[in-house]
């Protein structure tokens, strides 16, 4: 048999299982024996597999991107910036409040409370963050030359106003905040928009 022993486990279901412990406990609460319980697997199959802690938590975090956050991306593509922050800011409460998911983001909560050893993982969950808002940025700037915002508005400060709302929404979502509470509060946020 060429190419070595086959897997004995779904690398991708493991993968789903590694990222709810990293959103409920956190990167730096997840401990190693949390991950391979978890996941179903022994420590030599994990690294082997996905590498070290910190390997795995980056791919947790490109695999929430691509199947829990998918509202950041989608948001991106609405015809309209108050459009975008609306459906970023509704999404923002649908997902974090997710009755088959941890509350909360995980680019929050697997942040929390990390110490020096954990600085490659906070640094990762900050340019996960950053991409976003530089990717709202870029679609503010394009509606500005498009017509679709004023002249006077600054796109990097409209990003960030979306991205800390959004963020908020996420917090409150962890702390128990229903949807239709945090979705009164993008309405609420997006009374603000620039006309």
């Amino acid at each position: 048999m060429a190419g070595g022993r086959p897997r004995e486990f779904d690398a991708d279901e493991a993968l789903d299982r590694a990222l709810r412990v990293f959103w409920q406990r956190g990167y730096e609460g997840a401990a190693l024996s949390d991950l391979t319980a978890a996941m179903g697997i022994n420590r030599p199959s994990l690294y082997a597999a996905f590498g070290n802690k910190e390997s795995l938590f980056r791919k947790a975090i490109e695999r929430y991107t691509d199947q829990q956050a998918t509202h950041m991306r989608d948001a991106l593509l609405q015809p309209t910036a108050r459009g975008v922050a609306e459906h970023m800011l509704r999404g923002a409460a649908d997902m974090a409040t997710r009755p088959d998911c941890p509350q909360g983001c995980l680019g929050l909560q697997g942040g929390l409370a990390m110490g020096e050893d954990s600085e490659s993982a906070r640094q990762q969950l900050a340019d996960w963050r950053r991409t976003g808002e530089i990717g709202l940025r870029e679609r503010f700037e394009r509606a500005k030359a498009e017509g679709d915002l004023p002249e006077d508005v600054d796109a990097g400060d409209l990003a960030k106003f979306v991205a800390v709302v959004s963020q908020g929404i996420s917090v409150q979502a962890a702390d128990g905040v229903g949807r239709e509470q945090l979705h009164r509060m993008a309405e609420m946020a997006l009374r603000a928009w620039p006309s």
